[in-house]
């Protein structure tokens, strides 16, 4: 498992997955008052989060792309 994400991309997935997963929990703003919505969009936070920590998207591999320096 080689790196294939760069440090923006690993930051912006980061933030957008943090926020995805702590707005739910506090319905900032109301469209997630559904739970299935909730539950799908704090899936996804996590899904964004571990990736960056990890510096590697399983994606990334299947298509070919690469936005970190060699």
């Amino acid at each position: 498992m080689t790196a294939n994400l760069g440090n923006p991309d690993r930051l912006i997935r980061a933030i957008l997955g943090i926020a995805l997963i702590f707005l739910p929990l506090l319905n900032i703003p109301p469209i997630w008052s559904s739970a299935a919505l909730a539950y799908g969009s704090m899936a996804i936070g996590l899904i964004l989060a571990l990736t960056a920590v990890l510096g590697f998207c399983p994606l990334y591999r299947v298509v070919g792309l690469s936005t970190c320096k060699l």
